[in-house]
């Protein structure tokens, strides 16, 4: 599986950004996906992932009522429009997919991941 993830940038805050995550060699409905970010100097962290069907998905408290997880099933993509965004988003953000078990905020329960891209906010 292949996960390639695009669409950051750099943005003022309380702009808006748009990041895709394209998946080939699998399909992805099947599985579980998550975006997680890594700021400069701190550990990766959960953001939010999405069921396999899309109906059920879940935020850290930080970007919960701002950024929004969706999922394309026929297109083999999974969205992050991120609203309001502040400085502290500044990262660098990664898509990821889970093969086994159900959605899960822990890093280390999903097994292939995109190369990230960076997202920065100035102030």
């Amino acid at each position: 599986v292949q996960l390639q993830a695009s669409g950051g940038g750099l943005v003022q805050a309380g702009g808006s950004l748009r990041l895709s995550c394209a998946a080939s060699g699998r399909t992805v409905s099947s599985y579980v996906m998550g975006w997680f970010r890594r700021a400069p100097g701190k550990e990766r962290e959960f953001v939010a992932f999405i069921s396999r069907s899309g109906g059920n998905s879940y935020y850290a408290d930080s970007v919960k009522g701002r950024f929004t997880i969706s999922r394309d099933n026929a297109k083999n993509t999974v969205t992050l429009q991120m609203n309001s965004l502040k400085p502290e988003d500044t990262a660098v953000y990664y898509c990821a997919l889970r093969t086994i078990g159900t959605m899960s905020r822990r890093a280390n329960d999903y097994d292939y991941w995109g190369q990230g891209t960076q997202v920065t906010v100035s102030s």
